[in-house]
């Protein structure tokens, strides 16, 4: 079993903590730079079985899922349609969001893998439980056979079967997910649900009691409790329960909306049918999968909770960022469906906006946010949203008003995210007295944050202050993050700004392998080399930086070293003091 901690760590940090924007990571790439497009030329569509089936391939591969499921399901409607590309046909379907399609198209042949065979059987349990026929599925999805790696979906959605069916006993029979933390903790939840909605309330308070002796970390088991003793008219008891919870987690948003509303003794939480909650049941588990880079699974388990309830606004948020930069317009689709009275519209709107930007349309990208921000005007995480877009758009000062008026704002509570940002913009416009004043206040509100450690360190070790603390910062950056480039380059830097060059070069070499796209590494790397008497190897770095679109300051320095035998010491532009921050991920 998993620790009570590390299971918040999961359900938190995979889901619940998710937010419109968050801290840009400092100095690791630059963020105003659209990304490439990844589409590869269509396969020749023409009009055969195979034609088809190739096109349909090529636009899976791509991540463009709707295409795909239109080309691989017309190739498994043709006469000489094969075995695999109906199977093909049904994996498509199944991602675009098509599961009446991917139903009929489920493999059943002999020698069909048995992943696949189990996927079908769960898609075709979801999709009778979404058609009414919860007897039917759940003949499909209690099937002993069941494993690996669907056996979660099909254990958590059989006993919501189950009590459609009426069958009581099979609806409150503990699902057996031994090796799955999550999927069990998950299920035990919502056995303690289903009692209470089949009348057992003793038993569902029980099993809610036993969830509770965990300590509840993430805050779930508490949201639901709350939520029964509410409508068993315990209001009292409920608000009791949501002040224990805000006393450990006073940030917890959810638990002090329940505490107003149970205070007021105002309409409890509706219960929500059974598909809403089958469809609930499986946001965890596909946060979990996400997590572990899962990402295919996940979204077949996110595509039937769709099914099962299409208006889940956090399902749809998942969908969109696994869609991501491979299918935007399918990314922006999803992000469209969130509800705006959800609480998670305006994250959506955010993500909506981010992708606009990363596709090069700057101008939508502010539009909206400024939009978002003018529509919700005491919002901190829309206006931080507007702010960073700003800043990634070099428009600097605007980005600093946005944030200094969060940061003066009379109920504003202190954020550390903002200070940081803010320090940010003034980086790029050169003001190091603001700079320094915004990260100050920032680390005293969060000493350990890895971004936060690294942006400090580099800003002193390129102004050449304070070397030793410097490199001790950053040094704690690495050891959280060991696999950030842009952290490494951070740390090979401070190296070279205090003569040891071979450890430099040893550095910024590892940051080089972890981030070769980022000029300023390269370029980085370029002086370590020719410090150490590489200088063929330097040349090839300082050219490499011009192959990446560096920033116009780091292009002339690059071509000035290039054209002076003094190497590093060549006359040219001052470095900057930082590459721009990311855009929030």
């Amino acid at each position: 079993m998993l620790a009570p901690r590390l299971l918040t760590i999961v359900l938190l940090g995979a889901v619940l903590g998710a937010c419109a924007t968050q801290p840009p990571s400092q100095r690791l790439a630059p963020a105003a730079t659209p990304a490439p497009a990844a589409h590869a030329a269509p396969a020749v569509d023409d009009g055969s079985a195979y034609g088809l089936y190739l096109a349909g391939h090529v636009a899976s591969e791509e991540g463009r899922f709707g295409a795909a499921a239109a080309y691989l399901e017309r190739a498994a409607a043709a006469g000489e349609a094969t075995d695999a590309m109906r199977a093909a046909a049904f994996e498509a379907a199944l991602k675009a969001g098509d599961v009446p399609a991917a139903a009929a198209l489920a493999p059943a042949a002999d020698d069909t893998a048995t992943a696949d065979k189990r996927l079908g059987i769960v898609v075709r349990g979801v999709e009778a439980m979404a058609e009414g026929k919860p007897k039917a599925a759940y003949a499909l999805l209690a099937t002993d056979e069941m494993g690996y790696p669907y056996r979660t979906v099909a254990r958590l959605v059989a006993p919501y079967a189950a009590a459609g069916s009426a069958d009581a006993a099979d609806a409150v029979t503990r699902p057996a997910l031994d090796g799955d933390a999550i999927g069990q903790f998950i299920g035990d939840l919502d056995q303690a649900g289903l009692e209470a909605r089949l009348g057992k309330p003793h038993d569902a308070e029980v099993a809610y009691k036993a969830l509770m002796q965990n300590g509840d970390p993430s805050g779930m088991v508490t949201a639901a409790y709350g939520a029964f003793l509410e409508r068993q008219g315990r209001a009292n008891e409920a608000a009791a329960l949501y002040q224990a919870r805000l006393a450990h987690s006073p940030d917890d948003a959810r638990a002090a909306a329940a505490l107003a509303r149970a205070q007021k003794h105002g309409r409890p939480p509706p219960a929500g049918s059974l598909a809403q909650n089958a469809a609930a049941s499986l946001i965890i588990p596909s946060a979990s999968l996400i997590s572990q880079k899962q990402n295919d699974v996940a979204l077949d388990y996110l595509r039937l909770a769709l099914r099962l309830d299409p208006a889940n606004d956090e399902a749809w948020m998942l969908v969109g960022d696994l869609a991501g930069d491979d299918d935007p317009n399918a990314a922006r689709d999803a992000y469209g469906h969130v509800s705006p009275a959800s609480d998670r519209y305006l994250a959506a709107r955010g993500k909506l906006a981010w992708s606009f930007q990363n596709e090069g349309d700057h101008a939508e990208a502010l539009k909206l946010a400024r939009e978002t921000a003018a529509a919700a005007p005491k919002d901190r995480e829309a206006a931080m949203t507007l702010a960073d877009l700003l800043r990634v758009n070099e428009q600097y000062a605007d980005s600093a008003a946005v944030l200094t008026r969060l940061i003066d704002a009379p109920d504003g509570k202190p954020d550390w995210r903002l200070y940081f940002l803010r320090a940010s913009a003034y980086d790029e416009v050169g003001d190091a007295q603001k700079t320094q004043a915004d990260l100050t206040q920032a680390l005293k509100l969060n000493p350990g944050d890895p971004e936060l450690l690294n942006f400090q360190g580099y800003f002193w070790i390129d102004r050449g202050e304070h070397l030793q603390e410097a490199l001790a910062m950053v040094q704690k950056a690495v050891d959280a993050d060991p696999q950030s480039g842009a952290m490494i380059d951070s740390l090979g830097w401070g190296y070279y700004r205090m003569g040891d060059y071979r450890t430099a070069v040893d550095t910024l070499e590892q940051a080089v392998q972890l981030d070769p796209s980022i000029p300023e590494v390269n370029d980085h790397l370029g002086d370590a080399y020719w410090r150490v008497g590489r200088k063929t190897e330097a040349e090839f770095q300082w050219r490499r930086v011009l192959s990446l679109t560096p920033e116009p300051a780091l292009k002339a320095r690059a071509e000035a070293k290039l054209a002076s035998p003094l190497g590093p010491d060549a006359p040219g532009p001052p470095p900057a003091s930082s590459p721009a921050p990311a855009k929030p991920q």
